[in-house]
């Protein structure tokens, strides 16, 4: 048996490769942009073959800087960006559209027109989400619907449906699996989260074929092996797989309820551990599985902000204010306040805990004195306020103040913004010395479903923390900073006249 485990974080703008010792040390990383595709305003695609082709790189990148043979890897973990969409040909291989990505908002119409029908308590009571183009069911259907044949071919068996963690598992395997695990299973609007089963009344009232549906699948089992893969040889087990916001969650070791973690990518994303109740949220937040290994199934409440790091992002390819996204805190620390400039990045509309598709990112504030400097504070306040947002919807939901949660992924590593994030939610910010817990989550999934661990408790561990955010701000100019907040959130969700 090798000595490694490689696992691959599928994201929104890159695909990552890490190669981890069993332990869940990581050894070396990879990581490989690849385009992203903007039809019309609201609609976000990305080219499945890119995607493979970007994830391909990346593994052999990182086996290069390991300094390893791809021989000695001895098991797959796989996360992935939750909700996109593909559909694609059984036999070929082929994708018969561009995957459609979770930012886009083609199908509000849609969701709206479900809405109005009076299916929205249904759709939560039965998958523990709320009607918005967020999620992959009514993208299914938009697919089928604008695909000359593709309807009649999916109710054949001809069409698979998958998001990206069942498109690499087909390809990985040369076909072989069609499969997802339950956590991005949760995320489709079709399953049905007291079977972990697709429900056949969503698949209805969506109009999705059940024939084109992938099995659902643990996320710490053997699911199949490689197979005609270039750069990998035959028979490397695929054993873990979670989406990424539930990878992290694992991989900052979130067992106990209660446990919070945020992750701040292209979105920002928090969740906490309910144990093996799937809570029913009254403050927006959806419910969700967090993962299940042999029979346990742990379940969590999520809130998710759309934009986060992909605001920054905006600054620099949109503006031109920053040439890389590491020149904002600099930039930010330039100035003590934003100046009264506020920034609401609803760049995709807003998710959690307001659910509303139509709004739209906000700059107000702005005078003859503002700079370059309080746009980019004021960029990274509105993230921390966003997230600020979530844990008080979550703390409304579990009936108690949230005191700390961990954070991961690439902002976190933006002392300036931690700082902001534990002053504006009034609660503790602990950050890990590993960042990469996504990727760790799959790796430690892999090393369970290899047998290398006998729980989830044991393969995730302890967190070792690099730092500590206690709370600086005193209560009265948070509660000032969270009014301006709110009165911003309004505006920008007015509807032009």
């Amino acid at each position: 048996m090798g000595s490694f485990i490689l696992a691959i974080d599928q994201g929104t703008t890159g695909s990552t490769a890490l190669i981890l010792e069993k332990s869940g040390h990581t050894v070396a990383r990879a990581n490989v942009e690849f385009p992203q595709h903007y039809p019309q305003p609201g609609w976000v695609e990305h080219d499945p073959e890119e995607i493979w082709d970007s994830v391909l790189k990346a593994i052999s990148q990182a086996l290069a800087s390991a300094s390893i043979t791809a021989e000695q890897i001895a098991a797959i973990g796989i996360t992935n960006q939750r909700e996109t969409t593909t559909v694609w040909d059984r036999a070929t291989g082929r994708a018969v559209h561009s995957s459609i990505v979770w930012q886009c908002r083609r199908t509000a119409d849609r969701c709206q027109a479900l809405r109005d029908a009076g299916h929205g308590p249904r759709v939560r009571e039965l998958t523990g989400l709320v009607l918005d183009p967020y999620f992959s069911g009514t993208k299914i259907g938009w697919i089928l619907d604008h695909v000359p044949g593709a309807r009649d071919r999916a109710s054949k068996g001809e069409l698979a449906f998958g998001t990206i963690d069942s498109l690499l598992c087909f390809k990985l395997t040369g076909g072989k699996a069609h499969v997802t695990d339950v956590s991005n299973a949760s995320r489709t609007m079709l399953l049905n989260l007291a079977t972990l089963d697709w429900d056949d009344e969503m698949c209805g009232m969506l109009s999705v074929p059940r024939a084109m549906l992938p099995k659902v699948v643990g996320c710490a089992e053997r699911i199949g092996v490689t197979t005609g893969v270039p750069g990998l040889p035959d028979g490397i087990p695929i054993c873990g797989i979670a989406g990424d916001q539930q990878a992290a969650l694992f991989g900052q070791a979130c067992m106990d309820v209660g446990d919070v973690k945020c992750t701040y990518g292209t979105g920002a994303f928090v969740l906490v551990n309910t144990g093996n109740r799937a809570v029913q949220s009254r403050f927006g937040l959806l419910t969700t599985v967090g993962w299940r290994i042999g029979a346990e199934v742990v379940y969590a409440l999520e809130g998710s902000a759309f934009i986060a790091g992909a605001a920054v992002q905006w600054l620099r390819d949109g503006l031109g204010l920053i040439k890389k996204a590491s020149e904002i805190e600099p930039l930010a620390r330039k100035v003590d306040s934003s100046g009264g400039v506020m920034f609401v990045p609803a760049l995709a509309g807003l998710g959690a805990p307001y659910w509303d598709a139509e709004a739209r990112g906000l700059m107000c504030g702005i005078t003859r004195g503002t700079t370059s400097a309080h746009l980019a504070r004021a960029t990274l306040e509105g993230i921390a306020h966003e997230v600020s947002d979530l844990i008080g919807a979550m703390s409304d939901d579990l009936g108690y103040q949230v005191g700390r949660i961990r954070v991961d992924g690439g902002a976190a590593a933006n002392d300036l913004l931690m700082q902001m994030q534990a002053d504006l939610a009034g609660i503790t910010v602990e950050r890990p010395a590993e960042l990469e817990t996504t990727a760790r989550g799959a790796a430690m999934l892999a090393a369970v479903g290899l047998g290398l661990y006998a729980s989830g408790r044991q393969a995730a561990g302890m967190v070792q923390l690099d730092r500590t955010f206690a709370v600086q701000m005193a209560a009265d100019q948070r509660g000032m900073n969270r009014k301006s907040w709110a009165d911003a959130i309004q505006r920008a969700r007015l509807k032009p006249t």
